[in-house]
């Protein structure tokens, strides 16, 4: 297993949510392969109010699961997850996403799932989201984490189309499902063991 080194500067802390920060509830939306593992990994967060299954990123009016399976719609599976900023912050999503939910340096793909689809991706919705984002790659680059270049994309989130209710809370559902134990129970086993203070 690789160890990720990441390097907590000033300039994040700029970016963070301080001591006076509202305590409003936010939402960051990711993208990383099949929504299914990426969906239990933040369920498993502290301070993570709410997370669902859906569709981001493409030019089309709507989308469902058909349109989007066949690469052409122009979407990525996603997720979008409301957290509390008091209880964690968008830059231990970002630690998160980068280190346990996926792996970033895989492009139009995840594992055995190949094509824009599931692309590795950070919507952002606000300006702050987009600068974390940005300096966290930066970081992670400078840093030599990965042995190969970071291709996620960080743009602006135009919708979120909500999945299918057989795609919602998957990984919980269906625990036996060989896809979830091969490919996303281990993800929830590097949660628990790389963020003990996060995991629940």
């Amino acid at each position: 297993m690789r160890t990720l080194k990441y390097l907590f500067s000033s300039a994040l802390l700029v970016f963070g949510m301080g001591a006076n920060a509202s305590p409003a509830e936010q939402t960051a939306i990711f993208a990383g392969g099949c929504f299914w593992g990426v969906d239990a990994v933040f369920k498993h967060v502290k301070g993570v109010n709410n997370v669902e299954s859906g569709y981001a990123g493409g030019s089309a009016a709507s989308a469902n699961y058909e349109a989007v399976s066949t690469g052409r719609s122009g979407h990525a599976e996603a997720v979008r997850v409301r957290f509390d900023p008091a209880q964690v912050t968008y830059r231990q999503l970002l630690q998160v996403f980068f280190s346990v939910a996926h792996d970033p340096t895989q492009l139009n793909r995840q594992g055995p799932d190949v094509g824009s689809q599931y692309r590795s991706a950070i919507f952002y919705t606000s300006a702050e989201q987009e600068q974390l984002a940005q300096v966290h790659i930066r970081q992670l680059s400078a840093a030599r984490t990965f042995s190969a270049p970071i291709v996620t994309q960080v743009v602006p989130l135009e919708r979120f189309y909500p999945a299918e209710d057989y795609h919602q809370n998957y990984l919980a559902l269906h625990p036996y499902q060989p896809y979830i134990v091969i490919h996303d129970m281990p993800k929830l086993d590097r949660l628990r063991r790389d963020f003990p203070g996060l995991y629940r």
